[in-house]
C-alpha cells in the first residue's frame, strides 16, 4: 500500500516533527526505548501530556469545541506515525480516549464543562472500573451495587483488573441500580472520585512483576445522581459506546511498524536462523493490510461516525499482531532474553518484589533488555477490552449476521 501526502499534509508532517525535535528531550526518548508496558510510567506521562496540552495537542479525536484539533484522518494518522517513529511517552488511554468521547457523546453540558478540561491538564487522572470477580468477557452480570438514596447512590462492590487505581483520582464505573431480567438493563454509568471515603485500593502485580492493575472496593461509597453518564438503567448503551473507542477508536499501527524495525535491529546484531526473516516479513505485510483498515475507521471517525463492529477487528486483529511481534522479538534476543532485570527497564509500574543488585548492572545488550517483560505483558492484550473470543463472537453477529 501506497500512501501519498499533499502538500498541506506533507507541511503539517513537518510541523509535527519540528515540534517533536523541541520538545522531546534524549532523556524521554530514552525512557521509551526502556518500557516495557503498554503504558508509561505516570510521572513520564503526565509530564508529556503537559507539554501537549500547552501546544494544544493532548485530545487530537476530540471536537475542537472541547479542546481537539480538527485534524483530518491523514493529519491524525500522520501525527500517530511520527509520534512513533520519534519515540514519544504514549499517554494513558483512559481519561483522553475513552471517558472524554463518552462525556462528549453522552454527557451533559455541565459534565462535559466541569470534567473534559480537567482531564486535558491532567487535573484528574482516570481509570476504569468496568470488571469484577466473575464478570470479565460477561460484563453485564456485573453486581456492584447503586442504591439510590435521595440526591445519591451508595455503591457497594469490588472491580479488579483496575489499571493506574493506585495513581488515579477519578474513575468511571459501571454499577447496577436494579435487578432487571435482561441483565443489560438496569446498569448505570457513573463517574467516581476516588478520594471518597469508602474506597480502597490494593496492588495487584502482573506476570511481568509490575504494578500497574490493582483491586478497587467500594463500601458504602456516597456519589451524587448528578455523576451519572446517560440516563439512570441505561449505562450499558452508553458502555458500549465507549468500548468501541477503548477497541479500535486510535491508531496502532504506526506503534507496531516502529515495534517491527526495532526487532529487524535485534535480528541484524543477533542473526538468528531458519525461517525467522521469513515470518517477519509476514508479519510486515498483516499489520500493513491492517494500517489499510485504520485508515478507513480514521476517515469515518472524522466523519462524525462511531467505529461499531469493525472496533471489534481492529482489537482483535491488532493485539495478536502485538502477541506476534513479542515472540518474534524473544526469539530474536536468544539467551539474552533470558535474565530479568527491571532496574535496567522502565517498568508501567513499581516492581515491588525485585531486589535490583549492588552494582545497578545489567547483563546482555541494550536492545534484549525489554523483550521478556515485554512479552510478558502483552499476553493480557488478548484478554483486556474483552477477549478475542467474545470479539470474534460480536463480530459474527454483527457483520455477518450468525
Amino acid at each position: 500500500m501506497q500512501m501519498r501526502w499533499s502538500q498541506d499534509e506533507l507541511a503539517f508532517r513537518d510541523e509535527v516533527r519540528a515540534f517533536l525535535d523541541a520538545e522531546l528531550t534524549a532523556e524521554m526518548r530514552r525512557d521509551v526505548r526502556r518500557l516495557t508496558s503498554v503504558y508509561a510510567p505516570h510521572q513520564l506521562s503526565m509530564a508529556w501530556q503537559a507539554i501537549l496540552h500547552a501546544r494544544g495537542w493532548a485530545a487530537p479525536a476530540w471536537p475542537v469545541e472541547y479542546g481537539g484539533c480538527g485534524w483530518s484522518a491523514a493529519q491524525r494518522y500522520i501525527f500517530a506515525s511520527e509520534f512513533a517513529a520519534a519515540g514519544a511517552p504514549p499517554l494513558s488511554p483512559m481519561g483522553i480516549g475513552m471517558c472524554g468521547p463518552v462525556l462528549i457523546g453522552h454527557g451533559t453540558p455541565e459534565q462535559k464543562a466541569h470534567y473534559l478540561p480537567r482531564m486535558l491538564t491532567g487535573e484528574h487522572f482516570w481509570c476504569q472500573g468496568y470488571s469484577e470477580p466473575g464478570s470479565g468477557s460477561d460484563l453485564a452480570s456485573l453486581q456492584m451495587s447503586a442504591v439510590e438514596d435521595g440526591d445519591d447512590f451508595i455503591c457497594s462492590g469490588h472491580k479488579l483488573w483496575t489499571t493506574h487505581a493506585n495513581v488515579s483520582n477519578w474513575i468511571f464505573c459501571l454499577v447496577r441500580t436494579s435487578q432487571e431480567a435482561i441483565r443489560q438493563r438496569g446498569i448505570t454509568f457513573v463517574l467516581i472520585d476516588m478520594r471518597t471515603p469508602g474506597v480502597e485500593v490494593r496492588p495487584i502485580v502482573m506476570l511481568s512483576g509490575e504494578h500497574i492493575q490493582n483491586d478497587v472496593f467500594f463500601t458504602d461509597v456516597r456519589v451524587p445522581k448528578a455523576n451519572a453518564v446517560g440516563r439512570i438503567g441505561e449505562g450499558w448503551t452508553v458502555a458500549k459506546y465507549l468500548m468501541e473507542f477503548e477497541r479500535g477508536g486510535g491508531v496502532s499501527t504506526p506503534g507496531l511498524k516502529a515495534r517491527l524495525e526495532r526487532i529487524r535491529r535485534i535480528a541484524a546484531a543477533e542473526a538468528p536462523g531458519g525461517d525467522f526473516l521469513s515470518r517477519l516479513n509476514a508479519l510486515a505485510i498483516q499489520i500493513a493490510a491492517l494500517e489499510a483498515a485504520e485508515l478507513q475507521i480514521l476517515a469515518s471517525l472524522s466523519a462524525g461516525e462511531a467505529p461499531g463492529a469493525r472496533s471489534s477487528m481492529m482489537k482483535t486483529v491488532g493485539t495478536e499482531l502485538s502477541q506476534a511481534l513479542t515472540e518474534l522479538a524473544l526469539e530474536a534476543a536468544g539467551v539474552y532474553a533470558l535474565p530479568y532485570q527491571p532496574h535496567a527497564t522502565l517498568p508501567g509500574g513499581p516492581t515491588p518484589h525485585f531486589q535490583p543488585p549492588a552494582d545497578q548492572g545489567h547483563v546482555g545488550p541494550d536492545h534484549s533488555l525489554t523483550v521478556t517483560s515485554k512479552y510478558l505483558n502483552d499476553r493480557a492484550g488478548s484478554i483486556y477490552a474483552g477477549t478475542n473470543e467474545i470479539q470474534r463472537n460480536i463480530m459474527a453477529k454483527a457483520v455477518l449476521g450468525l
